[in-house]
């Protein structure tokens, strides 16, 4: 790779040998870094299997079990852009534990809670939390590792994220067969502790001494603006697309992300940092990890419902019959860098979006009759291609970030997975919902009995013990495993396009603008000031 273009006005730029080592704790505080995200990962699914618990023991109704999960997920997208301006400007070590303390606080009333009120605010601090804490894990990496470490720490960083996914309702369904409820709140705290104590005796702390000042109009619009478009993406499927309520959130993203982005077009350090855009490598990458995100909330979405109501799992077992998935994500995490400097970057992407395509195109031929082993076959293929695609697309666009803008630029990509994801679980669910509807048979049902059995295939069963009618619960599933290859199918598309898409429109070869063996940023401690490069694209 080319150096950046430097003026010097008396002499030579130095010699390489005078590049500062880099830090010999570097890899232990990435393991605290991934510690910290390994928590964030598995609480987003850790309490789906708690749900039934908590509507008998805190009384709570669907609408209330509904929030309970989704007010952690309309905050989290909601903060997670400004969330990296601040730890560029205030310390990214210091937002990290921060976060950190802040999660471990929240789950602390979650587990102590007997009210369902309470539990939906503790939820939506948690989500808060979180958001500081995504960003930063990988924010921390620029001024950690030198240009060629930096696509191994983002591999171990992308893998502790994925294994939260299996990990939470394997951790779930344990906790819950030999403790209260409250457990599935309780393993955090211990877990963010560990993770306080590792990143302050490990991690450097790292900031932009330049960064601008918050800007509070921008950050109102961005947060308002991406939470009430998740919130219109969440209650859509529910509600329906035509729903005052769904069409008023909706329309109001749109005018307060507009509004943001007019704002910051305007600004020259914009909290919405656009420029950043126009580096393609980075633009290409980060609609390459959105696209990922789409896809693989698909197979996330159907999965648990088919392991438990049509093949009869526990909880438990849901989590083990997921683990395939993470084994293809280890192999990704340990192969990524050695393919990336064999074929490039861009083949890297567009052959695991290809491999994650294939691989859920096989999971659209189950059948009602196809055991576990068919799905153990497709999800490792997924686990592969997934983590090939998402971990060379982040380590991408993070190797083209100036140190100085790692933060913003790391809520810009995290910003745009999660709400990519949203859109893909919305899409799905109302893909699901209809197909499995327009399945079902109801035949010589009250209307009221196949009105319920309509809402799910765990519905239809309870209808079906409820009534004795073995052949609804067949019914149930064989339309249930038609909704579920209706999106696999769907998936498979948008994952083939966007192979395609990446492989046509990426630029290949190394990334512009950063130099091979670069040093990592430089750190400061508190009460010093880190020479930081500031300066912009």
């Amino acid at each position: 790779m080319e150096d950046p273009e430097v003026t010097v006005p008396t002499a030579p730029p130095a010699p390489r040998t005078a590049v500062p080592t880099a830090d010999p704790r570097r890899w232990l505080a990435l393991i605290a870094v991934a510690l910290s995200v390994l928590v964030i990962s598995f609480d987003m699914t850790i309490l789906n299997v708690a749900l039934p618990t908590l509507a008998a023991q805190l009384h709570a109704g669907t609408g209330q079990l509904q929030w309970i999960v989704d007010s952690y997920t309309v905050v989290f997208a909601a903060v997670m852009l400004p969330a990296g301006l601040v730890g560029d400007r205030f310390g990214r070590r210091r937002t990290l534990t921060a976060g950190l303390a802040l999660f471990g606080l929240a789950s602390a009333v979650g587990m102590l809670t007997g009210s369902a009120g309470t539990l939906i605010a503790a939820r939506a601090a948690m989500g808060l939390a979180g958001a500081l804490v995504m960003p930063m894990s990988l924010a921390v990496i620029p001024g950690l590792f030198p240009t060629g470490e930096q696509r191994r720490a983002t591999a171990i960083l992308a893998a502790a994220l994925a294994a939260g996914t299996p990990l939470g309702p394997l951790l779930g369904g344990f906790l819950l067969q030999h403790y209260w409820w409250g457990a599935v709140f309780a393993i955090n705290i211990p877990l963010t502790v560990i993770g306080i104590v590792a990143c302050v005796l490990l991690l450097p702390e790292s900031r932009n001494p330049d960064a601008p000042r918050i800007d509070l109009v921008a950050t109102v619009l961005g947060a308002g603006g991406l939470g009430a478009l998740t919130y219109g993406i969440i209650e859509g499927p529910e509600r329906g697309w035509a729903d005052p309520l769904v069409l008023g959130t909706l329309v109001g993203s749109v005018l307060a992300l507009t509004a943001l982005v007019l704002r910051s077009r305007r600004q020259s350090a914009p909290m919405l940092d656009l420029t950043l855009l126009a580096d393609r490598t980075f633009r290409w990458s980060a609609v390459a990890a959105t696209l990922v995100s789409v896809a693989m909330f698909g197979a996330f979405f159907v999965l648990p419902a088919y392991f438990q109501n049509v093949l009869g799992a526990d909880a438990f077992g849901t989590g083990l019959r997921m683990m395939p998935m993470m084994l293809g994500l280890m192999v990704a995490a340990r192969l990524t860098d050695r393919l990336v400097a064999r074929i490039g970057a861009r083949a890297v992407i567009a052959l695991g979006l290809a491999l994650l395509a294939a691989s859920v195109l096989i999971g659209s031929r189950t059948g009602v009759a196809d055991g576990y082993p068919r799905a153990g076959l497709w999800l490792t293929l997924t686990g592969f291609g997934m983590g090939s695609a998402i971990i060379t697309a982040q380590g991408s666009a993070l190797i083209t970030l100036p140190p100085a803008r790692a933060g913003v630029g790391s809520g810009l990509l995290q910003t745009l997975r999660q709400v990519g994801g949203a859109i893909g679980i919305a899409v799905f669910g109302s893909l699901l919902t209809s197909s499995y509807r327009g399945a079902l048979d109801t035949t010589g049902l009250p209307a009221e009995a196949a009105h319920q059995a309509g809402e799910s295939v765990a519905a239809a069963e309870a209808v079906a013990r409820a009534t004795g009618d073995r052949a609804l619960a067949a019914s149930a599933h064989g339309a249930y495993v038609h909704g579920m290859t209706v999106v696999l199918l769907a998936a498979g598309v948008v994952a083939a396009l966007s192979a395609l898409l990446v492989a046509a429109r990426m630029p290949a070869g190394a990334e512009p603008g950063v130099p091979t063996g670069a040093e990592p940023e430089q750190r400061s401690e508190p009460g010093t000031t880190a020479a930081t490069p500031g300066g912009r694209r």
